[in-house]
């Protein structure tokens, strides 16, 4: 009698675990379900990505002053350099002298008799 009652209890707590599975499983395919958890995902991975990026824009901008500081020092360059003059360059090489320009004034068409407008002669 005993071994029957304990079969009968395992099975009925088996079935009680198997269904619960089965609903659990149910609700999470659900279209309501399936849409929050990829929400979900996705803010997670949008967070992760924008901590990853304020990280390497924080690590650039932490080496890049570094950096600046080794080629100051490297170039002795202090804090108030006095910036020099700077050169001006002829537009075209090889004219030096302004006085004589290099290539001669350019010679315009002049305008010829009839016109290309064809709305004219319509």
């Amino acid at each position: 009698m005993f071994r029957r009652t304990f079969w009968f209890t395992t099975g009925v707590a088996a079935g009680v675990w198997a269904t619960t599975k089965v609903n659990r499983k149910i609700r999470q395919l659900t279209p309501e379900s399936l849409a929050a958890t990829a929400a979900n995902k996705a803010l997670q991975t949008g967070q992760r990505l924008k901590d990853r990026a304020v990280g390497f824009a924080l690590d650039v901008r932490d080496n890049m002053a570094q950096r600046e500081a080794e080629l100051e020092e490297a170039l002795g360059i202090h804090e108030d350099p006095e910036l020099p003059v700077p050169k001006r360059y002829a537009a075209l090489e090889g004219n030096d002298d302004r006085s004589t320009p290099k290539y001669s004034t350019p010679k315009y068409i002049e305008s010829p008799m009839h016109s290309y407008n064809r709305n004219e002669d319509h």
